[in-house]
């Protein structure tokens, strides 16, 4: 299990950022707009992608209690619904490049 801390804890150790209140993944041409990100409600997460128009769209989730910490190699709790997410490792790889080259910028 994987309560809030723990998610947002996880989260930001790999590459994701606070935006708007929420851990979130940015556009790599937009670093301040948030493309996916974590919401976190009383007992349950939500996994939400912003969609072109604009409008944010639940794509995966689950109460916390269901939600486990990442196992062995891989890189994602599971339980969130990451993989519907594709480009999910890329879009973290690219923010942790983002956040050290910044830190020699």
């Amino acid at each position: 299990m994987m309560d809030k801390d723990a998610l947002t804890a996880w989260a930001l150790k790999n590459g994701w950022e606070m935006i708007g209140g929420h851990p979130s993944l940015a556009k790599p041409n937009a670093p301040k707009e948030a493309i996916v990100r974590l919401v976190f409600k009383a007992t349950v997460v939500a996994l939400e992608v912003k969609k072109p128009a604009g409008k944010w769209e639940k794509v995966g989730g689950d109460s916390y209690a269901k939600v486990t910490p990442p196992q062995d190699d891989d890189l994602l709790p599971a339980g969130l619904g990451f993989e519907k997410v594709p480009s999910i490792t890329k879009l973290m790889q690219d923010s942790r490049d983002r956040k050290v080259f910044s830190a020699f910028g």
